[in-house]
């Protein structure tokens, strides 16, 4: 029995509260279980010094924790992330480019500010989940001001963790099931099916091929609900 008394298939609950920054041109407010994320999306008419004449726009992230959003205060990030924040921001960042047309973009580009409000395990795949729907209404914004002919976004996107407890494979790990776990991992899907990282350790022991392949099918089940909320909240098929 898990802590919280799930099923090991069974997601925490989880909503996703659209437009939740007045003044963003796109932001998502995710809440599962005691995890909460909000996610911005801020459009520049500009692309990084590296992208320049290139002709094709840019998707990036950046990760924060607030202070007391764990159960110890940890610093800001006053000038430069630390090594866990710069990890997950690069991830968030890198997956999020897989579902844009960057080149469709022109030179510009999508900033997304994850902030973790509340930190009890999954922060990450909160982030990109939410990400998407913050994407959504960013891409929408600069086709209604007619920066863009066409919808960028490929496909939806969204992420959970799974993990080896006690020696039972379980979806959505909360805090005290992340900190104790045999196996940690996070998987990162598209609405088509296709993998687009998969970050797994073996915190006590090593895991067979078996174990993998049913964790790897516990994080579909878990993503196919995930981008079924995201096209419902955002209204699409």
């Amino acid at each position: 029995m898990r802590s919280d008394g799930r099923q090991p298939d069974q997601l925490r609950p989880f909503t996703l509260e659209r437009n939740f920054a007045k003044f963003a041109e796109g932001s998502c407010l995710i809440k599962v279980g005691d995890t909460h994320m909000l996610v911005t999306a801020t459009v520049e008419d500009r692309v990084p010094p590296f992208m320049k004449g290139k002709g094709s726009g840019w998707v990036t992230a950046e990760y924060s924790m607030l202070p007391r959003s764990g159960r110890q205060r940890n610093q800001r990030d006053q000038m430069k992330p630390n090594g866990r924040s710069m990890e997950i921001q690069r991830l968030i960042g890198r997956a999020m480019r897989t579902v844009f047309d960057l080149e469709a973009m022109g030179e510009r580009t999508i900033t997304l500010d994850c902030d973790a409000l509340r930190a009890d395990g999954g922060t990450r795949c909160a982030a990109i989940t939410a990400a998407y729907v913050a994407s959504y209404d960013a891409v929408q914004w600069m086709m209604s001001h007619r920066m863009l002919k066409k919808n960028v976004l490929l496909e939806p996107i969204a992420a959970v963790s799974v993990g080896v407890c006690r020696g039972q494979e379980v979806l959505d790990l909360d805090y005290s099931e992340d900190s104790t776990a045999n196996t940690d991992m996070n998987i990162v899907m598209t609405g088509s099916g296709r993998f687009v990282e998969i970050q797994g350790t073996a915190e006590k022991e090593p895991f067979g091929i078996d174990t993998l392949g049913r964790m790897l099918k516990l994080g579909q089940k878990g993503i196919n609900e995930l981008i079924a909320a995201q096209k419902e909240v955002l209204g699409i098929s």
